[in-house]
């Protein structure tokens, strides 16, 4: 494709003399990938839709629509059974993990207080456990509390081969998980983890 036309398409949506919806076709007739052609659009910032005032839920997770767009629907919204991209993204607007990760690829905290680290004894000396301490006062959509059993369940279900989640794999170093606490989970390892990891 000829740099200088791309030129031209980006400078006529961003003066608003072309939809973005129109750029997007116009892309995928010329054999680009639409979220590339999104990736493109990024810096045409002013020709975005005007948004609405944001709604404001009176509780969490209360009210409000919940809009999507995927090229390809989600089969299902359990993430330890997520099949690929779609489902896996699908299944993160219903849970929340311990930790994720910010824009610089640094661990925050999620449904954890903390990350855990040997400096805040998180991690064992030995690097063969790591506990986990959980937020409080969060609940699940029922009004009942996320607790360390949450946390032990999640493991024996996505670790039980009778359940046959393709995260099996990533629990294979994993010896146990068992709620100290309430709010407080250790998971123990087989194996060292290997040195510069």
């Amino acid at each position: 494709m000829d740099e200088h036309y791309l030129r031209e398409l980006l400078a006529d949506v961003k003066a608003g003399r072309l939809s973005r919806r129109a750029f997007i076709q116009t892309m995928a007739g010329l054999g680009l990938a639409a979220p590339f052609a999104s990736q493109l659009l990024a810096g045409t910032s002013n020709a975005q839709a005007k948004t609405q005032a944001q709604f404001m839920p009176a509780r969490r997770g209360g009210g409000g629509h919940f809009k999507a767009l995927w090229w390809d629907a989600p089969m299902l919204l359990n993430p330890l059974l997520a099949l690929g991209i779609k489902d896996a993204n699908a299944a993160g607007a219903f849970y929340e993990p311990l930790v994720s990760f910010d824009s610089d690829g640094q661990m925050v905290p999620v449904l954890a207080q903390e990350v855990p680290s040997l400096q805040n004894g998180g991690v064992a000396g030995d690097g063969m456990s790591v506990t986990w301490k959980l937020k409080r006062d969060v609940s699940w959509h029922d009004g009942r509390p996320f607790t360390a059993g949450d946390v032990v369940f999640n493991w024996e279900y996505a670790a039980d081969p009778a359940t046959g989640s393709p995260a099996f794999g990533l629990y294979r170093n994993v010896k146990r998980v068992e709620a100290l606490d309430s709010h407080t989970v250790r998971v123990a390892s087989h194996s060292r983890p290997p040195s510069g990891s």
